[in-house]
């Protein structure tokens, strides 16, 4: 296919040079109904983008002209069988995968770290997840990497399950053997289904360069379906992403069924025009892309090893428990100075006006990408080695809160999550939640991983771990109590 081409972009430019009367939704008319509040700001030409259907533009529902041809090419860039542009993120991408995959009652294997977007999905549809626990590294404390031998026990175990689902990479750039698992999954008549949020980059990998060492992207490992944020990494508009189909085993006619599900009526077409367009710029220019975002991060990575206290995640983190890393991304930690995470972005933030991706009681995570310039990162390198200068020999943080310990085991499953969600609930003090069934998740940070999901039992490890965690003033999600001086029970 001609890759130079931009359909979906082309037919909104002709149809609104041609400016025909609109009475169409939305509203605005073009610009003109817009607050000029907002239009000072953004200025008048990206409302004309903002249409719906119309003569000429097709129907992102039932694709049969410049929508479908805009997505044939995304699909052969990205190698995949069939793509489908998503205007829900890939939250919408994620539940999709796992409806058409899995009936109600029937078992999917899930990595105990994927997006709550899952949950989301089974709680709609009524699977059964079996949660596999992925690795942690000893020295990093990072988790990430599902085993590929600890799918083949689960299938030892659930030879009934039929798809697996994983994150990789995760927030952290830890990517899994996905090759491995296909291998597993598809000998045992199952799906595998990757949440690829941050990996929409790792399919322009180039021979004899630095990016050649990266990850490669899902599809290009036998995955039979994963879902991009686009947006994340690869420039089009936030809340646009793809789901690609990477094998004859997926049910079109069900996953498409499952889209329509989760997808708005009323799709915008600055997002998917955002689509089109990052897409042409990857096709003709994605090798570079990428190296131009891999060596602004390293040539990063690199300066923070001569700061003292400051260390980057990096190669050398490899191993049984980190199959893989992206690179691209960056791992840092201040805990030898005394600072956590959180307040490591503070810092950054307040005094250096440097704003990062995600901290959590150890971590701060700089996502780079071809965007960034060499400015950015000599800024970034230079802040750490001021923060440095001033916090060395001081450990007035509170990063000796962190450590590295296990946490308690994956706690039985009383109910399923669509179970769970639709039975009565009542709100007890969070002292008396032992040996109950939870009716919200428990997820502390580091790990991310929930310690209990609706449904399962809240057991006295896991009392414990959390009111620790409560009593040492450490971040969780979930309860909707943020103190935890109560929880939902079913």
């Amino acid at each position: 296919m001609e890759q130079r081409k931009t359909p979906l972009l082309d037919a909104i430019v002709d149809y609104t040079t041609n400016r025909p009367v609109y009475f169409k939704i939305p509203g605005h008319r073009y610009e003109k109904g817009i607050s000029p509040r907002w239009r000072q700001w953004t200025g008048d030409g990206i409302f004309r983008f903002d249409l719906t259907e119309a003569e000429g533009l097709d129907d992102l529902h039932e694709p049969e002209g410049v929508i479908r041809e805009a997505q044939e090419l995304a699909a052969e860039v990205f190698q995949a069988k069939k793509t489908y542009f998503l205007v829900n993120g890939t939250t919408c991408g994620n539940e999709a995968m796992v409806l058409a995959s899995v009936k109600e009652g029937e078992k999917i294997m899930v990595a105990r770290n994927a997006h709550k977007s899952v949950l989301m999905g089974l709680t709609l549809g009524g699977a059964v997840p079996v949660y596999l626990m992925p690795k942690q590294d000893p020295v990093t404390g990072l988790w990430g990497s599902l085993d590929p031998e600890t799918v083949e026990e689960g299938f030892r175990q659930y030879p009934d399950c039929k798809a697996v689902f994983l994150a990789s990479p995760t927030y952290y750039g830890v990517c899994s053997n996905i090759r491995a698992i296909a291998d597993i999954c598809h000998r045992h008549g199952a799906l595998l289904l990757v949440d690829e949020a941050h990996g929409g980059h790792l399919y322009f990998q180039k021979e004899g360069t630095a990016t050649e060492t990266l990850p490669r992207g899902a599809i290009l490992q036998d995955a039979d379906m994963c879902a991009q944020s686009m947006h994340k990494v690869t420039g089009s508009l936030t809340q646009s992403s793809l789901l690609h189909v990477g094998s004859d085993r997926v049910d079109l006619g069900r996953l498409e069924a499952c889209l329509h599900m989760v997808q708005s009526t009323s799709p915008s077409y600055l997002l998917m025009t955002s689509l089109d367009a990052a897409r042409y710029e990857l096709a003709l220019h994605g090798e570079e892309m990428l190296q131009r975002g891999l060596t602004l991060a390293q040539m990063a990575r690199e300066a923070m090893k001569k700061i003292p206290g400051i260390t980057c995640v990096g190669e050398a983190s490899r191993g049984k428990a980190i199959y893989d890393l992206d690179l691209v991304r960056l791992v840092i930690s201040a805990s030898d100075l005394g600072l956590s995470g959180y307040q490591l972005a503070d810092r950054l933030y307040e005094k250096y006006r440097i704003g990062m991706e995600l901290a959590d009681d150890r971590y701060v995570v700089a996502v780079v990408t071809y965007a960034n310039e060499e400015s950015d990162m000599r800024q970034l390198v230079e802040a750490l080695e001021d923060i440095s200068r001033k916090m060395t020999g001081n450990t007035s943080g509170d990063a000796a809160n962190v450590e590295t310990r296990l946490i308690p085991p994956i706690p039985p499953m009383i109910d399923t999550p669509r179970q769970a969600f639709f039975k009565e609930k009542k709100r007890i003090p969070w002292r008396e939640a032992k040996g109950r069934i939870a009716a919200e998740a428990l997820i502390p940070y580091p790990p991310g991983i929930p310690l209990v999901n609706p449904g399962e039992l809240v057991t006295e490890e896991i009392w414990e771990y959390m009111e620790e965690y409560r009593k040492k003033g450490l971040h969780f999600h979930g309860p909707s109590d943020a103190s935890l001086d109560s929880f939902c029970v079913l």
